[in-house]
């Protein structure tokens, strides 16, 4: 079975399958799980650096990757790509689509065609025809960048211009739904149904608008992203924004967050994203960790960057582990973490799944925290523990006693003594 095949309740969509039995079948709709995509940053007839960069998103777990040919010599370069690689491979082909044949020919798993660039009826029907007999699917790929006729006075842009008159950035709106409607209509002529759509903008708001009103109007599996996002620090609010309001929405099959960085990150966060949403079982333990304040006694920050650093390259099963840096929230927060520790006074109680395990120094937290979630990781293995099981309350210890910081409190009448009861 497909590593994605899993039901969610979602908008129903069509299905498409992007891959072969070599790299394995990516599902894309149809209740299949959300797939994370992303692109490569260097030229793709540079094989070496191509393929190292392909390994290196594999590895960060993109389910496709999605490479550019604007030159003949990078559809040659492809057979070498496609052996040395184990990922669906995308070719994103812009104004020459025999680009797109050269790409199909080479063994590609996937075209993506820009009706803003590629819209000659007799090119697009000889590239529906070599992926209907190689069995690729196409991402029609509708962008706002490329919408190149803004000002014309299309009789269908202007009827959807009505519609959406009181939308912001409606005529906008329109002019991308037209386009896509008029693209897909050489689509069905050809009876060709293998089909997944995109409609992005770099506004978070018009995405969230568009791809509702597509979402409405298709059956076809979505491809949701943000174009010209921006780097990283801005890209990620821009892009979390608009692709989690529709994915929480149930709209969305494929995902590409998309930066003017490292690649790895637009999958990386595009992963957290899913996870965060519960569309995606997490790979690795989850960290939480408790924000800034003013009643934080350890180096809480470096504490929290250490641990994950350690947890990325030691722990493999989905534990979750919180770090929480003093006595007010610490315990309750830390309540619901299969392995936890809070902070006061240079010291930490680390708890596991609500059992007190150790008392140690801030010097001493980061080894024993992690030796308690190797030997967590390892009983749940053998079958001796359950991830998420919880079996005692975590009670606020008392700070004389664990923290050494709370007898003026206690005395002060600022907090009341507390003792940990099992159950």
């Amino acid at each position: 079975m497909p590593y994605n095949q899993v039901m969610f309740d979602r908008k129903q969509t069509r299905q498409i399958s992007i891959g072969d039995d070599r790299t394995g079948r990516v599902l894309v709709g149809g209740g299949a799980g959300v797939s994370v995509q992303t692109m490569t940053s260097g030229y793709t007839w540079n094989i070496d650096e191509c393929v190292a960069e392909i390994n290196r998103m594999t590895e960060a777990g993109a389910d496709v990757v999605r490479v550019a040919v604007p030159q003949k010599k990078d559809t040659e370069a492809l057979p070498e790509i496609l052996a040395q690689t184990k990922v669906p491979i995308v070719a994103d082909v812009h104004f020459h689509y025999k680009r797109a044949i050269e790409a199909v020919e080479a063994g590609i798993h996937k075209i993506r065609l820009n009706p803003g660039n590629i819209n000659d009826r007799d090119q697009v029907n000889a590239v529906i025809d070599a992926c209907r007999d190689r069995g690729i699917p196409i991402r029609v790929g509708v962008n706002e960048g490329s919408i190149i006729e803004r000002k014309d006075k299309q009789q269908r842009a202007e009827e959807l211009g009505r519609f959406f008159a009181d939308r912001r950035q409606g005529h906008l709106l329109a002019l991308m739904i037209a386009k896509l409607e008029e693209y897909m209509e050489i689509f069905e002529a050809k009876d060709f149904h293998d089909v997944c759509i995109s409609a992005k903008s770099m506004d978070a708001r018009l995405i969230i608008d568009i791809y509702t009103e597509i979402a409405a109007r298709f059956d076809y599996p979505l491809h949701l992203g943000v174009t010209h996002a921006g780097p990283k620090e801005t890209g990620a609010i821009r892009s979390v924004v608009a692709l989690g309001t529709l994915l929480a929405n149930g709209i969305g099959d494929t995902i590409r967050i998309s930066y003017a960085s490292d690649p790895v990150h637009e999958v990386e966060d595009g992963l957290e994203m899913l996870y965060s949403l519960g569309l995606r079982t997490r790979r690795g333990a989850e960290l939480i960790a408790c924000p800034t304040c003013g009643r934080i006694q350890v180096d809480l920050f470096t504490l929290v960057q250490e641990v994950r650093k350690k947890l990325a390259n030691e722990i493999e099963l989905p534990i979750k582990v919180a770090v929480m840096g003093c006595v007010v929230n610490g315990p309750g927060e830390a309540e619901g973490a299969d392995v936890a520790v809070f902070a006061g006074d240079r010291r930490g109680i680390i708890y596991v799944q609500g059992e007190r395990v150790a008392n140690v120094k801030e010097e001493e937290i980061l080894d024993a925290l992690l030796d308690e979630c190797r030997r967590f990781q390892d009983r749940v293995r053998n079958g001796e523990a359950t991830l998420g099981e919880k079996k005692v309350e975590i009670v606020p210890p008392d700070p004389i006693g664990e923290l050494g910081s709370g007898a003026e409190k206690i005395a002060a009448g600022q907090v009341e003594q507390v003792t940990i009861e099992g159950n």
